[in-house]
């Protein structure tokens, strides 16, 4: 018996079956699907940074003198320069005594969770956390909670009941990635203040847009020196690959030496390190990128409402536009696709049944033209599908 035939035709059936696109150009505005030009709507490169010239001569440098793979872990012979270097400075934009790189924001979730936590612990979890929160709060066997997104009344009511526990972790994104709304995060840490509660923030989407200098959430909020564990991403706004965790220099020591994610994989390459390392000295010496985004991001807000559509209460670079139906979802998705716009649509089982939702996030380096262009597409294909009048 064929099982993943049969697996294959129930994800079909149940419309959950998804097949990749191919891309044949850059990160950019626009990209190439199929020999074809369309409207990049679906990137998280928020910053324009993965095209940025001056980033780019900086890999290519390394390149030629580090050569291309790292040849091992970071604890065998893999450590190089460029990590340390990395790492201070992430330390430093984060107002952090120390920070660990990671190879994905995936790995980092679940080495520090399944490293700072146990089965004495308790993990309270906000309900729609990312799936590696919750995945490494399934590895730590710490006890699992979960309050309904954004609910302080029921965080608080679980931290009541939770004093027997060695240990009490509250964790939660920053920035929601399906919705785009920030974590209340004064209120969470006025609530674990009071109960001797740690947090960990993923601030994965809010690195890089949020904030004064972009260092996200946490500075957006003034909460520096609040936070016990900050979760980061260099695959987003800095535009390379990679996860790190910014905290306090015996939390860092710890992961060095007890998280598996971290200890027995290849480090990172340098030039990806090298990519990283360049897209965080020009955010920091370029603030006019975040000014430039959030004008492209109110413009296409604004226009896609006085087009009657229905969009979440984002904060960020992330804007959901709100279907319901997972078919009308899809149709929607493809529709914009034919018409040259490139922007997923997200269905169950990633947001709950009902909550089918267009997820379309900006970049700085997208034109007015280019969003006007864009708006003209959603208009048409909307009221084509009757979903605006």
């Amino acid at each position: 018996m064929n099982f993943w035939n049969q697996e294959l035709s129930l994800l079909k059936a149940e419309g959950l079956h998804r097949e990749l696109k191919r891309l044949e150009s850059s990160q950019s505005p626009r990209v190439i699907i199929d020999n074809r030009e369309v409207i990049m709507l679906a990137s998280n490169n928020y910053l324009g940074l993965s095209t940025e010239q001056e980033i780019k001569e900086a890999v290519i440098r390394v390149i030629q003198k580090y050569g291309t793979g790292s040849g091992g872990s970071r604890l065998t012979t893999g450590n190089y320069d460029l990590h340390e270097q990395l790492e201070k400075e992430l330390a430093d934009f984060k107002n952090t005594e120390d920070a660990l790189v990671f190879n994905t924001g995936y790995m980092a979730n679940l080495g520090v969770l399944a490293t700072v936590v146990g089965s004495e612990d308790v993990i309270i979890s906000d309900k729609l956390n990312h799936a590696s929160i919750i995945d490494g709060c399934r590895l730590s066997k710490a006890k699992f909670l979960v309050y309904k997104h954004g609910n302080l009344a029921r965080l608080e009511n679980i931290l009541k009941r939770s004093s027997k526990y060695r240990r009490r972790l509250i964790v939660t994104d920053g920035v929601f990635s399906m919705d785009g709304d920030l974590a209340p995060l004064p209120e969470i840490v006025e609530l674990a203040e009071k109960y001797q509660a740690l947090v960990m923030v993923d601030d994965a989407h809010g690195t890089g847009v949020l904030g004064s200098k972009g260092a996200g959430t946490i500075e957006h909020f003034g909460l520096e020196g609040k936070i016990d564990i900050q979760i980061g991403t260099l695959s987003k706004a800095l535009a390379a690959e990679g996860g790190f965790v910014a905290g306090s220099k015996d939390l860092i020591e710890l992961l060095r030496n007890k998280a598996r994610s971290f200890i027995y994989s290849t480090a990172l390459a340098p030039a990806t390190i090298a990519a990283s390392l360049a897209s965080l000295r020009y955010l920091q010496s370029h603030p006019e990128l975040f000014k430039n985004l959030w004008r492209n991001v109110n413009l296409l807000k604004d226009g896609l409402e006085d087009l009657g559509y229905e969009l979440l209460p984002s904060n960020s670079a992330i804007i959901p536009i709100m279907i319901g139906n997972r078919e009308k979802t899809i149709e929607l998705s493809k529709a914009l696709l034919v018409e040259g716009v490139l922007v997923p649509g997200i269905r169950p089982s990633t947001v709950a049944e009902g909550t089918s939702r267009i997820r379309v996030t900006v970049m700085v380096s997208h034109s007015v033209t280019d969003i006007e262009e864009v708006l003209d597409i959603f208009a048409r294909v909307g009221r084509e599908l009757k979903l605006i009048r």
